[in-house]
């Protein structure tokens, strides 16, 4: 009887599939045959169409043998007209494409599709994972589907695994969304509140795309990196690209408004590459047609195009390249001006003061600008000094051009200024002059030390004063030393 039972089955399944398991390719669809277990129970009932829907209890085992194909489960029910198998309980499907286990998996031999709900474990040949809610599997059968495919919902989590030079497994890329598509072994597409994990960063964005065949990953809308390794750094755009090379996440590119910030700098531009050694920022490029803009402490710098090298992610030097101009706070310890001193030329190079790489409290200070000129131009230069006369607020003015111009910093202020080929250059100094208006005043907290010293009571009654015995003598008064003294 149970023998009869298990034939009847397998007439199922064979009907539902399509064709007899002979006429099948090996890549082709799977034709289950069924285990025969001391503990299996099974019944079942003809339909009008001649197919039975069958009922197993006690344990199922379920081969395709062409295709390699194992799945077991606690119990089956099996629907004849429908070619539905639905496995309950502990399901464990193995394939040489996939391994899965999950609390319910539904096998539509039609469609060579399979649908596992509940608590679903998958693993690919890559060594690539997946945990989720839902997985909708699309097994690849000639004619049908080239390439295997597969859809979870429910907000799943993809772990890639990736492998160095050598072959030797690397942390995994963990990628979490809404949805999530995979294609073949390497294809991932994800939608929806999208967070990508790596060793060394952290990526969010609305949706993504990755392709470990190319080493590319890329995220779309609101998309941005937080740099997790090291000093940290974060990038937006529009559209971020993590590429990797032998394995190894080797450039970020940023496009459409781009902005990356780190503790020493900040750029903003079209574009913004930036390129990492080691799991560490080295490098960060900047260009655009809305031009690029670098800002440091004290400096802000702005040209067609940027180039930043940070070794070990510590600015060490920076390049602007066409049109470049560099503006940045005078030492106003002395003077009063809302003004910037400014560097132009067709180049500048900035040179900043070296740090530590384990030194996290201080920042790299910028040690010198050179600003070069390009074929027909000169650079240029406008500096702010304190006045000779230290009672001005006022301060003087030095403008300067030439071919190369050199900026002497000191704790973040231009300390002096050197121009190449002084024979060829021209300038001018503007001095402050006396005005009552630009006089530099006590501070306030002065002359509130000044009233507290002698204060005044105004609703207090004061002291009558005392009426000299003879007139006072009159003080002569000098007259202004503008005025000229009459003649007696």
């Amino acid at each position: 009887m149970m023998r009869l039972a298990i034939a009847i089955l397998a007439t199922v399944c064979a009907a539902g599939s399509g064709g007899a398991q002979n006429a099948a390719p090996p890549s082709g669809r799977c034709v289950f045959r069924f285990d025969n277990t001391p503990t299996t129970r099974i019944s079942g009932n003809k339909l009008p169409s001649g197919q039975y829907n069958s009922f197993i209890g006690g344990g199922v085992i379920a081969r395709c043998p062409a295709q390699k194909i194992v799945l077991r489960s606690d119990s089956l029910e099996a629907y004849g007209d429908e070619g539905r198998l639905y496995f309950v309980g502990n399901v464990d499907y193995v394939e040489p494409r996939l391994t899965l286990k999950s609390a319910f998996l539904t096998y539509f031999q039609r469609d060579e599709r399979l649908l596992a709900v509940q608590n679903v474990r998958a693993n690919l040949p890559s060594g690539s994972t997946l945990r989720g809610p839902t997985l909708e599997f699309f097994r690849a059968v000639p004619r049908v589907r080239p390439v295997q495919s597969a859809t979870a919902t429910g907000r799943p989590t993809v772990g890639l695994v990736q492998r160095d030079s050598l072959g030797r497994a690397q942390p995994p890329i963990e990628v979490t969304g809404n949805n999530i598509y995979l294609t073949g072994d390497s294809v991932v597409s994800a939608v929806g509140n999208v967070v990508v994990v790596r060793p060394e960063l952290t990526a969010t964005g609305d949706s993504l795309f990755a392709n470990s065949g190319i080493g590319l990953l890329r995220l779309m809308r609101t998309p941005k990196i937080v740099g997790t390794k090291g000093r940290p750094f974060t990038l937006v755009g529009e559209t971020i690209d993590l590429l990797t090379r032998r394995r190894k996440l080797d450039r970020v590119l940023a496009k459409t408004a781009a902005v990356a910030t780190s503790e020493d700098l900040e750029m903003r531009s079209d574009s913004i590459d930036l390129r990492v050694t080691d799991d560490l920022l080295q490098r960060a490029i900047a260009w655009g047609r809305s031009r690029a803009r670098a800002t440091s402490p004290g400096q802000t710098m702005v040209a067609d195009s940027i180039d930043v090298l940070l070794p070990k992610q510590r600015v060490r030097e920076l390049v602007a390249i066409r049109g470049a101009s560099a503006e940045g706070t005078p030492d106003t310890t002395k003077f009063r001006t809302t003004e910037k001193d400014r560097l132009t030329g067709d180049t500048i190079f900035a040179h900043f003061d070296s740090v530590a790489a384990n030194d996290t409290a201080h920042k790299p200070r910028i040690r010198l600008l050179v600003a070069v000129a390009g074929r027909g131009s000169l650079a240029t230069s406008l500096q702010h000094l304190a006045p000779r006369d230290t009672s001005l607020c006022r301060p003087d003015i030095v403008y300067v051009r030439g071919r190369m111009i050199t900026a002497y910093f000191d704790t973040g202020a231009v300390s002096r200024v050197k121009v190449a080929d002084e024979d060829k250059a021209g300038g001018i100094v503007l001095e402050a002059k006396p005005d009552s208006t630009m006089r530099c005043h006590r501070p306030a907290a002065a002359t509130r030390a000044a009233s507290a010293t002698n204060p005044t009571q105004p609703n207090a009654p004061r002291a009558p004063t005392p009426v000299p015995a003879s007139p006072p003598a009159s003080t002569p008064v000098a007259p202004p030393a503008s005025s000229t003294p009459r003649r007696p």
